[in-house]
């Protein structure tokens, strides 16, 4: 149906989703007009939507929102992860409302249309959780006309015809283009910001962490830098030698979008590199999969993923004997998984999702290495989980 009104649209209705089994969800579109295609996930986090929109992480998913008031604290140019955003568009329950928050600087809806990327409120977003939760993460087209016009059978081919997100590897999309010195501080303060790092010539006395960015949120590099250490973010296909000209104590493995088993065609070999050379690696997300793979293990498509800021991870033992059996309140976003049917000898599972069992954790054994699924640097705890940067720099200093 080409160019006209779906005689099966509500009254009023100027954004759609198309996913690919045929399904059509209705709404009232905002943020900007266009199509785009991915594949849709659900967030069951109560704050932190400019966060989620703008980390890198959520390049090529479409954003289903379970809280259903999302735009009331508006927006602002502090409360991001990127520079941009990589979430395509986001699915909401009730429309945007007007700011009510002393930090807001422009509507949320406002700052989706500057930014590119579309919105659609009025969802049962209950109900497309279920859908997600039973069938999987579809595949589908999230589309914003203001005069409801939809060409349905154009946006259904184009949702069946993407190939999704198993295979791709997104981290070269996102990823920085060139090595920098991280500059800014780790500790936010009201009406400062997060202010440059004091004295940055002093900071070189501080252990050196090269950071590998694979889609970094930029709240790890701040927390890298709180717990004491100067960073230097490259490149993700940045060399295993160029690494080491660059004098690491440590190497952070980030975290980012897509397969991790297609990042880890060229990233993998770096990593393993490393491990040979017996420097110390913290990876998160990403970063941790790649880790695993990269010590002989297999990552896997998840039905539905993680993703949110309430989810509870027990520490299961290895290095973390002290603490064994204290559960932490963690940030996840990832669709993909470690198997943990397929770690090797050579590696201790550390720590496991108290949702459905999946991996959340694992270190080296004999190896100054280790890895966890989920963001302690977003701190929904909020401090649960900061032991993990003391424990990585501490170790390199």
């Amino acid at each position: 149906m080409t160019n006209a009104h779906h005689p099966d649209a509500p009254e009023g209705a100027t954004g759609i989703l198309v996913l690919a089994d045929g399904t059509i969800v209705w709404g009232r579109g905002f943020g900007a007009t266009g199509s785009a295609v991915g594949e849709v996930c659900f967030n069951t986090a109560m704050t932190g939507y400019q966060e989620v929109m703008t980390d890198p992480s959520y390049a090529g998913q479409i954003v289903t929102f379970t809280f259903p008031h999302i735009g009331n604290v508006g927006t602002n140019d502090e409360d991001v992860e990127a520079d941009s955003p990589h979430a395509l568009g986001c699915i909401v329950r009730e429309d945007i409302t007007v700011p009510s928050n002393f930090r807001d600087q422009k509507p949320f809806d406002q700052w989706m249309a500057e930014q590119g990327r579309i919105g659609i409120s009025g969802v049962d977003t209950r109900a497309l959780t279920r859908r997600i939760r039973e069938a999987g993460a579809p595949n589908a087209v999230i589309a914003y006309d203001p005069e409801g016009k939809f060409d349905i059978d154009e946006l259904l081919a184009k949702a069946r015809a993407w190939a999704g997100l198993e295979g791709m590897d997104l981290a070269k999309d996102v990823t920085g283009d060139q090595t920098k010195l991280w500059e800014q501080g780790g500790t936010w303060q009201l009406g400062h910001g997060y202010a440059p790092v004091e004295e940055m010539e002093a900071s070189f006395d501080r252990p050196h962490v090269v950071a590998i960015d694979y889609g970094a949120k930029r709240n790890i590099f701040r927390n890298l830098v709180k717990a004491g250490a100067k960073v230097t973010v490259v490149p993700a296909k940045t060399s295993f030698d160029e690494i080491m000209a660059l004098k690491p104590a440590g190497v952070f493995l980030s975290n980012g979008p897509g397969d991790p088993a297609a990042t880890g065609a060229y990233a993998v070999p770096v990593i393993q590199q490393l491990l040979e050379a017996d420097i110390p690696l913290f990876g998160i997300c990403l970063g941790h999969q790649m880790l695993a793979l990269a010590a002989g293990a297999k990552t896997v498509k998840m039905h539905q993923g993680h993703r949110g800021a309430n989810h509870p991870v027990q520490r299961i033992g290895g290095g973390w004997d002290a603490t064994e059996g204290l559960v932490e309140i963690t940030s996840m976003n990832h669709g993909f998984a470690v198997d943990s049917d397929t770690l090797p000898d050579t590696v201790r599972e550390t720590h496991k999702s108290l949702f459905d069992g999946s991996n959340c954790g694992i270190e080296i054994i004999g190896k100054r290495a280790f890895g966890v699924q989920y963001h302690p640097e977003a701190s929904p705890g909020p401090q649960d989980s900061f032991y993990l940067f003391e424990k990585f720099v501490g170790g390199v200093g």
